[in-house]
């Protein structure tokens, strides 16, 4: 069923991600898909759930804590820098997915115009601010509390608005603009 309203999100848009729809692309009853999924925020909050399941699966080698490279006592930028510029670059060649970004499009824009699709999107990005600061708590354990999680607030900022940038929708990507992306992402997570 997740993979139906994936499917009709991405293909139809997010105006025709309707409960009939996507029952109709599963191939199952309306009141079978309730059963699962009672309100169309409900739904797209699990498919933004097991979006973001894929992709900290995805980033879970590179998130683990590793005593090599993480810690007061490592000093080389080189070694301290490693596991942040793969998380940054994992997360970056996500965006070389044109299907995830036209998901999150069409997401973003029924959160613009449905508060408990809204709600399910806040949810979403409160949950991958909070890896990204459990990523910094590691990685830099001096900082204060409060400044972990806004470096991670703008951290997820800076990704997340950049796939529109970077995949072509709202701009064409160059090498340069990505080169100051990976620079300035990297120094949120870094010293």
């Amino acid at each position: 069923m997740l993979d139906a309203a994936e499917g009709v999100l991405v293909a139809e848009g997010g105006p025709e991600l309707t409960m009939r729809a996507v029952a109709a692309a599963a191939g199952v009853r309306l009141g079978h898909l309730q059963y699962y999924f009672p309100t169309h925020a409900d739904l797209v909050a699990a498919v933004l759930e097991r979006v973001l399941r894929r992709s900290a699966e995805r980033l879970a080698p590179l998130l683990a804590p590793d005593p090599w490279t993480t810690g007061p006592e490592t000093t080389d930028p080189e070694t301290t820098d490693a596991p942040a510029a793969a998380v940054v670059a994992a997360l970056l060649a996500e965006q070389e997915d044109a299907r995830l970004v036209r998901l999150f499009a069409e997401v973003w824009a029924l959160a613009a115009r449905d508060t408990a699709v809204a709600g399910a999107v806040r949810g979403f990005y409160d949950d991958y601010r909070e890896q990204v600061a459990g990523f910094l708590a590691r990685r830099r354990p001096e900082l204060p509390e409060e400044e972990r999680r806004a470096r991670a607030g703008v951290f997820v900022m800076l990704i997340e608005g950049a796939s529109l940038f970077r995949s072509g929708v709202a701009a064409e990507r160059t090498p340069a603009t990505d080169d100051v992306l990976l620079r300035t992402a990297l120094d949120l997570l870094g010293p």
